[in-house]
């Protein structure tokens, strides 16, 4: 392709802009690894993983100065924990997972066993409360 000066460079390499997203604070050009917002209602300051995109309101900041992190006087900081890379169900959890599977298998088997009668210790359970799609559950006994 070309224009009145001449052929049309497809990509030019600059060094003005960087892919890598970098600390907000002056003269620090090292890579941002967590952002920093400020909720001025609550006067926290809110210290997390890098996030997906950079806003105007928010600040990356480097791994050094997220460490050295202060906020003004009478504010809270809080720090979100970074689970770097995707996170994988630990041992003790998928264990709990079975158990919680096989747990809620026991009032049919229970059932089943009874002849469809609500056997087992004392019958089911009463909805004691909601929250959105969780359910709080007594036993009948209780």
């Amino acid at each position: 392709m070309e224009s009145r000066r001449g052929p049309l460079k497809s990509a030019v390499p600059s060094n003005v802009v960087s892919p890598v997203r970098r600390c907000s604070r002056t003269a620090c050009g090292r890579p941002a690894v967590a952002t920093l917002t400020y909720v001025y209602a609550d006067s926290t300051a809110v210290l997390g993983p890098l996030a997906t995109y950079a806003e105007p309101h928010c600040y990356d900041l480097c791994a050094e100065h997220s460490e050295r992190l202060t906020a003004p006087r009478g504010w809270e900081v809080v720090r979100l924990t970074d689970a770097s890379g995707p996170s994988r169900p630990s041992g003790d959890d998928l264990e709990a997972l079975a158990n919680a599977v096989r747990e809620a298998a026991r009032p049919q088997e229970r059932a089943a066993e009874a002849g469809g009668k609500g056997g087992g210790r004392g019958g089911s359970p009463v909805e004691a409360g909601r929250r959105g799609h969780l359910r709080v559950l007594r036993s009948p006994d209780s």
